[in-house]
């Protein structure tokens, strides 16, 4: 009888899939229960099945960790445990096994709380080793950034067809680096003079796993001339220890932004004598927003939250341009003096990503709308959809890895520009925005020959793009890995004009808004948080056709 149930626990190891089959090789054959130092944390049978995720015991030498341990210490069992084997619609065998208590190992810092947070299995559920919620629920621990490695196995319980579900964590640093800006930009002075070549920078860094809670508490800067960004942040995946996420949000920019294609003229009391290149837009942003969210299944969450800010906009009085062929005058989007932007906003993510920082398969896809509400006070009335996908696949040689990008968006009503689609957000060849700021004044390359070079900012945007990564270094310590990339896609960004009222002087296919974008540098992760260092910025300054025309 022994032997056969080792030999009915094999193959139900085998039939495993890969996260479990490794770990539950071991387990599931001859494993002594943990040993005090070992086990961290874990839930018993008798815990309430509606608690077993929050509740905390006394705690652990080790760890200082407060854990509920489920067997005691002591000697070697013989296997008791055996798969229960039943057959799904199509007649193929499923192994199957009660869960009688679940234990997390490894941590720490982190709350054994926190960790259960994000497991969505309760005891006396029946585990399904083929089921891929089990794979998903690893994926969604480590796109935490809590840990550098999880693992999940399968030990055996105090009776037949019971198992002991093992969550075993390998913690990383938490106090990480989330964006970096550093680059080089062409902007204007604030009377609109053009200038050579200025720098632009910004750090946001943030404490992920505050005290062990899961709380995130960050705070970025960004640096231009003339120009300053401050944003503050936290978010709570387990809002009074219930299943809701709660975020917030506080922003405040000192900012700047270039109108005006070729041409441009303006009326500026303080410069009557001047031609500047550019009419400039100052303004001040000051507000935040507050959000709720909810897991609707473990790859799948829901965000709802609500958006305050004040705007201060010192606009010329009027400002013209040559748009196409034609003299027109500038539109720049923003009401002047005080106004007060209110929105409501919804999101709905799905992120099935094996990595956060260096996915090789899986899904993340998001869909996001936001309304400006004037019934609460907004100056602005607008709606706005964005819908975005991207799917990772690991090739079948050397590890390397492909992805595929898309994107789209529109926006109807009167939002304000800096909430438009911005063409350097999806050119690689000029910079993005850094927390809201524009740092640079010029058009994109153009190499299509199109009217791409009459857009700054439009009411809608697409994307289609992929990048090919080749790994390079895996490490265990600092640096976990580095990856070489290189990207390359096609974007389009409109105005509601480029279709009402297209500029002069293209024909047929140039008065579609399309330019080229790619990129190349290299992606790590390290534990300091993830970076990228590419260098299409600098290929931005390289010359094309037409765009020294501007």
């Amino acid at each position: 009888m022994r032997h056969s149930a080792a030999l009915l626990i094999a193959l139900a190891v085998a039939l495993a899939p890969r996260a479990l089959r490794a770990q539950a090789a071991a387990p599931l054959t001859a494993e002594a229960p943990p040993s005090a130092e070992a086990s961290s944390a874990a839930v018993s049978p008798s815990s309430p099945p509606d608690t077993w995720g929050t509740t905390d015991a006394p705690a652990s030498p080790a760890s200082g960790e407060p854990s509920r341990r489920s067997p005691p210490p002591g000697p070697p069992e013989e296997p008791r445990a055996e798969p229960e084997p039943d057959a799904d619609m199509s007649g193929e065998s499923r192994v199957r096994y009660t869960l009688e208590a679940i234990e997390v190992r490894g941590n720490r810092r982190t709350r054994s709380r926190v960790v259960m947070r994000y497991v969505p299995f309760k005891l006396g559920d029946i585990i399904d080793v083929d089921d891929t919620e089990v794979e998903l629920t690893r994926y969604r621990l480590l796109g935490t950034g809590f840990f550098r490695d999880v693992q999940f196995s399968l030990r055996k319980g105090s009776a037949r067809g019971r198992v002991v579900l093992v969550i075993d964590v390998e913690e990383r640093n938490t106090v990480i680096v989330n964006d970096l800006w550093m680059g080089l930009s062409a902007d204007a002075d604030k009377r609109g003079n053009a200038r050579p070549l200025t720098a632009y920078g910004g750090l946001d860094v943030a404490e992920t796993n505050l005290a062990g809670t899961g709380i995130t508490l960050g705070a970025a800067v960004g640096l231009a001339q003339e120009q300053l960004a401050l944003r503050v942040r936290f978010l709570d995946p387990a809002f009074l220890g219930g299943r809701w996420m709660t975020s917030g949000m506080v922003l405040f920019n000192d900012a700047k932004d270039f109108f005006g294609n070729a041409d441009v003229l303006w009326d500026d009391t303080s410069q009557l004598d001047a031609v500047p290149d550019y009419a400039v837009v100052r303004y001040k942003r000051f507000g935040g927003m507050l959000g709720v969210g909810r897991d609707l299944s473990v790859p799948t969450q829901l965000w709802l939250s609500y958006r305050l800010e004040s705007v201060d906009a010192k606009l010329p009085r009027a400002a013209s341009h040559l748009r196409g062929l034609d003299r027109e005058p500038i539109l720049f989007d923003i009401l002047p003096g005080r106004s007060v932007l209110s929105t409501a906003r919804g999101t709905l993510q799905h992120d099935t990503r094996d990595h956060p920082f260096l996915p090789t398969r899986g899904w993340f896809a998001s869909v996001t709308g936001e309304v400006g509400l004037t019934p609460l006070g907004s100056d602005y009335s607008y709606q706005k959809l964005d819908l975005h996908a991207s799917r990772w696949w690991a090739l079948p040689w050397k590890k390397h890895v492909i992805r595929l990008e898309l994107f789209g968006g529109a926006i109807s009503g009167d939002a304000p520009f800096f909430e438009q689609y911005y063409v350097g957000d999806y050119s690689d060849f000029l910079p993005g925005r850094v927390l809201g700021l524009n740092v640079d004044r010029r058009p994109p390359p153009n190499f299509l020959d199109n009217s791409i070079v009459e857009v700054r900012y439009g009411h809608y945007a697409a994307k289609i793009g992929s990048e090919y990564r080749i790994p390079l270094y895996r490490g265990q310590r600092a640096v976990y890995g580095i990856d070489f990339f290189g990207s390359a896609g096609m974007y389009a960004v409109a105005h509601r004009r480029d279709l009402t009222d297209p500029p002069r002087g293209y024909s047929r296919w140039q008065l579609i808004p399309l330019d080229l974008t790619a990129n190349v540098g290299f992606r790590m992760d390290t534990s300091a948080g993830g970076f990228a260092f590419a260098f299409s910025n600098v290929l931005g300054f390289v010359p094309v056709r037409n765009e020294g025309n501007r």
